[in-house]
This record gives structure tokens, C-alpha cells and sequence, in this order.
């Protein structure tokens, strides 16, 4: 008996070591009619360990034997599965439509929501399956292909618009849009670019994110300011990054743009037509490795790390303008008659002094005309056109994600970014030789263009713990965010120095900081009618914007035009004894023919040549521009979510912050849902809400070249609180404030979800730029500016917008394939409602300040210069080792208007070049095949048709020849994707 006894207490005792140990579990997941589900969520219950199904819906996973299994998949009900000691199991799941959303951490603070719950619409884009059949590669571009609403402007050019991708939202600018990683706010860039909605501004690069490490993002399409604070006029974008552990993803892709062009040579001139070319051959090569691997630790947290390194050449689209519109060459350059400062002749033709050598007389006729003079140097008129075209780059980028156990009731977590980002763009015109006070025989005798680049660091770290005190959750975190930019310009130089200028110069650095502390709380009270959630919490956020000066040869004045006397009475005459010349060929002489005199040596100068100062397309950032600006801003919230039945849901949210710089600003959010049955709901929110102007809004400063009709105009943006600003009577910039209405409906058809929001945004004082001021129009300026142009950041006018957006999913099974289709689409309008024009300092009339102060052309980009409309709809099957994605994009028309009265072509009438785009489609595809669970081949194409926008019309064929506003003028882009897993 005593024996049995110990025989029983070892086989017990070997029985619970065995179910407390790990074994390897191996199995499959199908759905009822035996589909298998790739990309299943498989979590040991209890804990944070877990892993995915692989493409043929097997998995492996290590778990104690007595553990349950918690599986998941988008589409189907979760299930629970007790392992009891099993080491192969097979699983089937039930497609269930109630499933289809997964749980969202954006838009509502209850845990458990779905986007079919919340009271304002939520879209989820689960990037990580997604992403396999997609020709774009990062977050952004990914984004716009899949959601209607969302925006991500890239420019051909612009100078520093080039090195920023500005996402928008609802037809708004980058700024009025929050971005939140894991529910974090997310720093801005250093850089204040141009976007699609006619106002430079900060926005949030998502490019630094590597896609691989990203698991879903969810978009809230409302206003939610009360909520998550400023910057979420339009609404809030988060991404969720991956937790999954054991198991390495690793893809690397290729690709390049077929570079054919996209008009017909009857939309050129007869001229353009006859100098017309393209680059042959494909452009825009790029190669992009992506990798991600968890890592489970033995206390159930999880270590989840994300690269991203890439490499992209540019991609060229030049505007050939005729010989007549942009000659090359002057009449002075064709016949040796420029000189230098002192009046010493300069060569630009030696070919004709040859040709006049020989006696040729048909050479040397040709030679003193544009076209002969290039022909007999090999220059076609393509080379020295303006190149439009996405930038040259190289990004670099890691990102990790983890959690891990404290105590039994609190988690540390922690997640990450650093980047590096460099760029290189064709953003400037072509400085022709011609234009006699930027070009250098000696430096550049055919003309140059200058390029712009930019080195970007990038670092954001975000540190908490989460868990529960008493009966509330809570979780304190502190967000720090970086963003670093350096300038720099080559193929350039400073023609006022003359040809000792150097050209390659630093223009400057420019830093963003951004450090956010946060406390938040929540509870759910079950028994308060049908459940009552309540959240509140603090906010103490810091920021810093500096401007640094750029190298003294990028800003400065040099004296290379200009003569000082080195004799009392010096006649300003060259070696030949004629007067000395400007640079348009009149001599200086008095009302009797004779030549001027410089009366005191060492003392007397004269401005002989008025040189162009600072370097040439992007003047460096000078001591002027420098600063160093922080402001802090405290903030505190309560959020309350009432369930007075379990179909009827109203909401509300109160936030007031303190901003060091402007006060306090308190903001309101009211929302609700009611169900009818179990497969409709209405639902609508009202809330206000506001942005504060950014550092880099209040503190930038810059001079600048700008063009029209290919002559260059010097200009200079003012802070607000300048010696310039305050002579015209320009105020200090205040809040932007917005009203959000919003009303919807969602339903549930049999496998059809459907969701249905109309919307308006009015938001009032939006942050414009002004139109250009001189001494002319302000003589009060005149001590400040002299004879350039000042432009000014203003509270210019009330917008708003309004429209609907439609969201249909269907998904099923077809034969034994899975089949999924997407139909989404947003309708809108954009509207200026009145300029807020106040007394300033200047002799316009009313209606001409009106029309200066915010003019018709940054009017008309926010009103029609984006699509009002864009239909996305997505096909997506797959089958055994196959899965295919096809996806067509309707993009809305589109109207510029013009800024300048110009005689119209062909008319002949003064007026404006107004113009109208019409309708565009692009189709993008992705073919995947699984060779094996490690292998799969991805290949495709985005705009795979080689859809182009309409070329602009004639008068505005300078800079661009296409509109950049709808799909883009880079055309068909084709790529590979090899995918491992292991």
C-alpha cells in the first residue's frame, strides 16, 4: 500500500511538471469550409507570447501544456483553445461579420471598441497584411492608397517641400492633423514645406517609421481636439506597432518608373514640339530592404524590432521651353560684349572669334544666334530645361516596440524610432546664361542648375508603465521626439563674390524637440445604467525650434560688382577708356557724355555690376534668421462614455490646455451612436476645437528667389514680431479654431458592412501667407526692405469644408479561395468663406490689399486645387500559394487659378491662366506566389496604365509641366518583392 502511495505521488508530480514545462505545438487553422487562414493571431492566453499562421495557415509555437490558446483572425469569431498537452492541433474558425473590425485604441478611450461601435468613424488599415501586394513602401504612400480621406503631397520640386511627404486629411493642411504612435503624440518635422493646400507648414514624416514594424493604423475622420489636443482639427491618425515574437520577416524590393511621356506632341507648340525629348530608358531606380523579428522573454513580454534601408534614384521630368520663351545665351554673351567689374572685356564666344578668324561667314552667322551657338557646344535645349521630379534619397530607419512585466498588476513599456534620411532634388530652375547677373563664364559658361540637399536625423523614444491602481487603470508615459535638418546646395554659387565663391555651400540647420509627459486614467463602471466608462488625465508638453545660420558665403554681400576708388577723382572708365557698363550694357556717364567720377580715394564706391547676392535658388539662413524658441503647454481632460442602453451610446469630452505663448484654450466634444437591431446605427459627433500656431510658424524667417515668367524676384518672409511686420501693421499670430459636425450611419447586409459620414469643418483665423509687399505699396517698409519684397504669416481668412465619405467591405469565400473587396470614397468641398483684412500700413485700395493679403491663387488651391472627390476600390483573393491585389483609384478633377494678369495664349487677351484638370484613373496590381514557407515573389506595378495629368497650358509651362495635385506626374512604376520568413 505504502509503495502504490509513492508510485502515485510521482506519476501526479511528473504529471504537473509536465503541464508546467513548454512544449512545441505545432498545427493549422482553417475556416468552416476549409479554406486555410494565413496571417491568424495565435496568443497563449493570459500573456503577450504568441505567433501568426504562415501563408499556408500552419504555425509553431511553444507553450505550457496546459495553456489555452487564443485565436483570432479578421472576419472570424475568436476562439479559445485548451492545448491539454497536445503537440499538433487543428483549428477551424467561424466567419463571423460582427468580427470583421478588430478593436481600436484611437477614437474612443473604452477598451473593447470596434470601429462598428464608436460614435465617429474609424477606418483600420491592417498595413501587416496588407503590405505584401502593394507596389508603395512607405506609411505614408500606403495611406493614400487605401484611404480616401488621407493625403500625402510629395513635390516635384519647391526647394524644401522636396524632403517631406505632408500627409493630410479631409482636404486640410498636415498641421490640423494629430499623429500618434501606439496612442503617443508624434513630433513634427523641423522642416516648414509646402503642401497641398496652398500654406507651408509642419507636418509629421512618416517615413522614419519603418512599414515592416507596424501592425494596423487606425484613422478617426473627426475632430477630436477635446480629446487628444490641438493639431486634431481634421482628426487623428495612430499607428499601432507589431508585438509578435518568433518569427523573422524579411523582404527586399526593387523597382523603377518607366519614364514615358504622357501627352501628345499636338498638346506642345510648334516650337516646343520641335525641341522635345525625353529621357529614354526607365528612372526613379529604387531598392528597399524591409526585416522584423520578436523576441518573447520567459516573463511573458516581448521585444519586437523593425529596419527599413532604402535607396531611391530621382526621377526627371523636364518642361522644355521654347528658344524664345528661355534662350540660353543673351545678345551680349553671342558677342563678347559683357565685361567684368574694372570694364576688362570677357570672352563667352570664343567659337565666333575662331569662325571670324577663318572667314566663315555662315559660321559665323550662326554663332551669334541662340541655336547655333548651342549646336556648335552639343547642348540640346532639354539639358538646360528646369527638372521636375522626386527627389534622390537614401533612409535608413529602426524601430522597436516591447513590453514586459513589473508586478502583478503594472507593465513597462517602451518604443522607438531613430532615421536618417538623405536627400538630393532638381527643386530650382535652370540658371541660364543669359541672365547676366547670376551666371559665370569662368564657373559655369553654358549656365548650371543648382541642387538642393538635406541631411535629416530623426529620433523618438516613448517610455511608460501601464497597469492598475485600486480600480482604475492608469498609464504615465513620457514622448520624446526629435527632428534635425541640415541644408545644403551644390552646383551653385554667389555671383556677388564672383568666381572665387565657393559651390557647395551649408545653408543652415534647422531642429525640432518635442518632450511629452502623460498621465491617464480610466475605469468602467458596470453597474451605472448599461456601463459608464470615465477617463481623465494631464498633458505637460515641451518645445523647442532652432535655426541655426547656414556658411557666411550662402547669405553674404560680396564686392565683386562693386569699385572704391584708389585715387581722388577716378573716372569710371575701363582699360580702353570708355565708361564703365552695368550689366545691361549702359555706361555710366553724366547728362554731357562723360564719365562719372569717384570723388575721394579708399573712401568713394560705386554698385558697377549689381550681382546677385547669396547663393543662387536658396539664399543661406543668415545670423537675422537665427533663433531659439521654447514654449510649454499643460493641458487636462476628462472623457466619459455612457451607454444608456446597450443601443444607445452618447459621449462627451472637456480639455483645457495652457500654452506659455498664447493662454488658455478650452475645447468640447459631444458624440453619440443608437442602434437599431443589431445591424444599423446612426451616429454623430459636434465638437470644437483649435491649433495653436507651431514654433516653426511663429519663429521662421527666409529670403528667397521666386519666379515669374522666368524672371527672378528677391523676397523675404517675416516673423511676426519683426522691425518689417510691425511697420506694416502685420499682428501676432493667433489660434486656428474650429466647429466639427459630423452624422453618419453604419449597417451590416449578410457579409456587406457599410459605413456612411457626412461631415463639416468651418475653422476660423486660418494661418495664411500673404501675398508679396514692397515700398511702392507700403512706404512705411521702405527703411526696413528697400527694394526687395516682404511676404508675412497672417490669421488670413474663415475655411471651411463639407462632404460625405462611404466605406463598403464584402468579404466571403469563392470556391476555395478567399475573396475581399473594398469600395471607399470621400465627396467634398472646400470653401473660403471671407478674408479677415485688417488696417495696414499702405496705399493699396480695399480691394487691391484684399486680393494681396491672401491672394486668388492660395484661394484657389484650397478651394479646387485638390480632387473633391476620390473613389478607392480593392480587390483582394487569394488562393493556395497565390494572392492578388488589384486596386483602382479615381481621383476628382481639379481647377488652379492663377495669381498674375499675363497675355494669354492664344488669345492675346490680358487675363489669368486659369485651368481646368479633368478626372484621373490609376490601376495598381500585385501578383504574390508562396514557393515554400520561407520564400514567396511579389511582383506588380502602381498606375500600371501610365496614366499622366493633364500637361499644364502654355502660360504656366515653366517650373512643372504637369499638375501635381491628382496621381502625380511620375507615371508607371513597376517593382519585385522577395519576401522570407523564418
Amino acid at each position: 500500500m505504502k509503495n502504490a502511495l509513492i508510485l502515485s505521488l510521482l506519476f501526479l508530480n511528473c504529471m504537473y511538471v509536465s503541464y508546467g514545462q513548454e512544449t512545441t505545438i505545432t498545427g493549422s487553422v482553417i475556416d468552416e469550409v476549409g479554406v486555410v487562414l494565413p496571417g491568424t493571431d495565435i496568443i497563449i492566453k493570459g500573456t503577450t507570447k504568441g505567433t501568426l499562421t504562415d501563408f499556408d495557415g500552419n504555425f509553431t509555437l511553444d507553450a505550457p501544456a496546459d495553456a489555452i490558446l487564443v485565436v483570432s483572425s479578421l472576419g472570424y469569431a475568436t476562439k479559445e483553445v485548451p492545448v491539454n498537452g497536445q503537440t499538433s492541433i487543428k483549428i477551424t474558425l467561424v466567419m463571423a461579420a460582427e468580427q470583421l473590425l478588430e478593436t481600436i485604441v484611437v477614437g474612443s478611450r473604452r477598451q473593447g471598441r470596434t470601429k462598428l461601435d464608436t460614435p465617429v468613424p474609424v477606418d483600420v488599415i491592417n498595413i501587416s497584411e496588407a503590405a505584401i501586394n502593394m507596389p508603395q513602401q512607405d506609411i505614408s504612400q500606403m495611406l493614400t492608397a487605401a484611404a480616401p480621406s488621407f493625403t500625402a503631397f510629395t513635390s516635384g520640386g519647391g526647394d524644401l517641400s522636396s524632403f517631406v511627404s505632408q500627409p493630410s486629411l479631409r482636404g486640410l493642411a498636415s498641421s490640423q492633423m494629430l499623429v500618434l504612435v501606439n496612442g503617443k503624440r508624434r513630433h513634427s518635422s523641423a522642416i516648414l514645406a509646402g503642401n497641398q493646400t496652398g500654406t507651408p507648414g509642419p507636418g509629421v514624416d512618416m517615413r522614419f517609421i519603418p512599414s515592416v514594424g507596424v501592425d494596423r493604423i487606425e484613422i478617426l475622420r473627426d475632430g477630436a481636439s477635446a480629446q487628444y489636443g490641438s493639431d486634431a482639427i481634421a482628426g487623428v491618425i495612430n499607428m499601432v506597432m507589431k508585438k509578435g515574437t518568433g518569427e523573422f520577416k524579411g523582404s527586399l524590393t526593387a523597382g523603377a518608373y518607366t519614364n514615358k511621356p504622357g501627352y501628345e506632341d499636338s498638346e506642345l507648340t510648334a516650337d516646343e514640339r520641335s525641341l522635345n525629348r525625353s529621357f529614354d530608358g526607365w528612372d526613379g531606380q529604387n531598392f528597399q530592404f524591409d526585416g522584423n523579428y520578436g523576441i518573447a522573454f520567459e516573463n511573458d513580454g516581448y521585444f519586437n524590432a523593425s529596419v527599413m534601408l532604402a535607396q531611391a534614384e530621382r526621377t526627371v521630368r523636364p518642361s522644355v521651353l521654347s528658344l524664345e520663351r528661355a534662350p540660353l545665351y543673351d545678345e551680349s554673351y553671342l558677342t563678347n560684349n559683357r565685361t567684368e567689374t574694372n570694364g576688362t572685356p570677357i570672352i563667352t564666344n570664343p567659337e565666333l572669334i575662331a569662325a571670324q578668324a577663318s572667314g566663315d561667314a555662315g559660321l559665323i552667322s550662326s554663332l551669334q544666334t541662340v541655336q547655333g551657338l548651342m549646336s556648335a557646344r552639343d547642348i540640346e535645349q532639354i539639358d538646360v530645361a528646369s527638372y521636375s521630379g522626386l527627389p534622390a534619397k537614401t533612409n535608413m530607419s529602426l524601430a522597436f516596440n516591447m513590453e514586459t512585466p513589473l508586478t502583478e498588476t503594472s507593465d513597462f513599456y517602451a518604443f522607438g524610432d531613430i532615421g536618417y534620411q538623405y536627400s538630393d532634388a532638381y527643386s530650382c530652375f535652370y540658371r541660364r546664361s543669359a541672365q547676366a547677373d547670376r551666371s559665370s563664364y569662368d564657373l559655369y559658361p553654358n549656365g548650371f542648375r543648382p541642387q538642393i540637399y538635406n541631411d535629416q536625423y530623426n529620433i523618438s523614444l516613448a517610455t511608460g508603465i501601464t497597469g492598475m491602481i485600486g480600480d482604475y487603470d492608469f498609464d504615465l508615459s513620457n514622448t520624446f521626439g526629435t527632428n534635425w535638418a541640415k541644408y545644403g546646395m551644390f552646383n551653385t554659387w554667389n555671383a556677388s563674390i564672383g568666381s572665387g565663391s565657393p559651390t557647395d555651400m551649408n545653408l543652415g540647420t534647422h531642429s525640432f524637440l518635442q518632450n511629452t509627459i502623460n498621465l491617464d486614467a480610466s475605469h468602467f463602471y458596470e453597474d451605472i445604467l448599461s456601463g459608464l466608462n470615465v477617463a481623465f488625465g494631464g498633458e505637460l508638453r515641451f518645445e523647442n525650434y532652432i535655426i541655426r545660420a547656414g556658411q557666411e558665403e550662402s547669405y553674404t554681400a560680396g564686392d565683386a560688382g562693386v569699385i572704391t576708388a584708389t585715387e581722388d577723382n577716378q573716372a569710371l572708365v575701363g582699360p580702353d577708356g570708355f565708361p564703365l557698363e552695368d550689366l545691361f550694357g549702359s555706361p555710366y556717364v553724366d547728362e554731357f557724355g562723360n564719365p562719372l567720377s569717384l570723388e575721394y580715394a579708399g573712401v568713394s564706391q560705386e554698385l558697377v555690376k549689381n550681382y546677385a547676392l547669396n547663393c543662387q535658388c536658396f539664399r543661406g539662413y543668415a545670423p537675422e534668421n537665427e533663433g531659439n524658441n521654447w514654449r510649454s503647454v499643460m493641458a487636462a481632460y476628462v472623457d466619459m462614455e455612457l451607454d444608456l442602453t446597450s443601443n444607445f451610446l452618447v459621449s462627451g469630452a472637456l480639455r483645457v490646455e495652457n500654452y506659455s505663448d498664447f493662454g488658455n484654450v478650452l475645447t468640447g466634444k459631444f458624440a453619440g451612436r443608437y442602434k437599431i437591431g443589431e445591424n444599423f446605427s446612426f451616429r454623430g459627433s459636434f465638437s470644437s476645437g483649435f491649433r495653436a500656431p507651431s514654433l516653426q510658424e511663429l519663429n521662421y524667417s527666409h529670403s528667397y528667389t521666386f519666379f515669374v515668367d522666368l524672371v527672378p524676384f528677391d523676397g523675404t518672409l517675416y516673423p511676426n514680431n519683426s522691425s518689417a511686420s510691425r511697420a506694416l501693421g502685420v499682428s501676432a499670430l493667433t489660434e486656428e479654431r474650429s466647429r466639427n459636425y459630423s452624422l453618419g450611419f453604419t449597417t451590416k447586409i449578410g457579409k456587406v458592412d457599410i459605413t456612411v459620414d457626412a461631415y463639416k469643418i468651418d475653422i476660423f483665423d486660418r494661418i495664411f501667407e500673404t501675398g508679396e509687399f514692397d515700398a511702392s505699396s507700403s512706404p512705411a517698409l521702405e527703411p526696413v526692405i528697400g527694394s526687395g519684397l516682404a511676404t508675412f504669416r497672417i490669421n488670413g481668412g474663415d475655411i471651411s469644408t463639407q462632404g460625405i465619405e462611404a466605406v463598403v467591405n464584402y468579404n466571403t469565400n469563392l470556391g476555395a479561395g478567399k475573396l475581399g473587396l473594398v469600395l471607399a470614397g470621400t465627396f467634398r468641398e472646400n470653401k473660403f468663406e471671407g478674408v479677415n483684412l485688417p488696417d495696414l500700413n499702405t496705399n493699396l485700395t480695399d480691394a487691391e490689399l484684399e486680393e494681396n493679403y491672401v491672394s486668388r491663387s492660395l484661394i484657389g488651391q484650397f478651394e479646387t486645387g485638390t480632387p473633391s472627390s476620390k473613389i478607392i476600390g480593392t480587390l483582394n483573393y487569394s488562393i493556395g500559394k497565390f494572392s492578388a491585389m488589384l486596386r483602382g483609384t479615381r481621383f476628382g478633377s481639379v481647377q488652379t487659378r492663377d495669381n498674375n494678369l499675363r497675355t494669354l495664349v492664344p488669345e492675346g487677351t490680358l487675363g489669368y491662366a486659369d485651368q481646368y484638370f479633368t478626372p484621373e484613373f490609376t490601376t495598381d496590381i500585385g501578383l504574390t506566389y508562396k514557393f515554400n514557407d520561407t520564400l514567396s515573389l511579389t511582383v506588380g506595378g502602381n498606375n500600371v496604365f501610365n496614366e499622366y495629368p493633364e500637361i499644364l497650358r502654355y502660360e504656366l509651362r515653366s517650373f512643372n509641366l504637369y499638375s501635381q495635385y491628382q496621381q502625380g506626374s511620375a507615371g508607371a512604376y513597376y517593382f519585385g518583392r522577395l519576401t522570407i520568413t523564418l
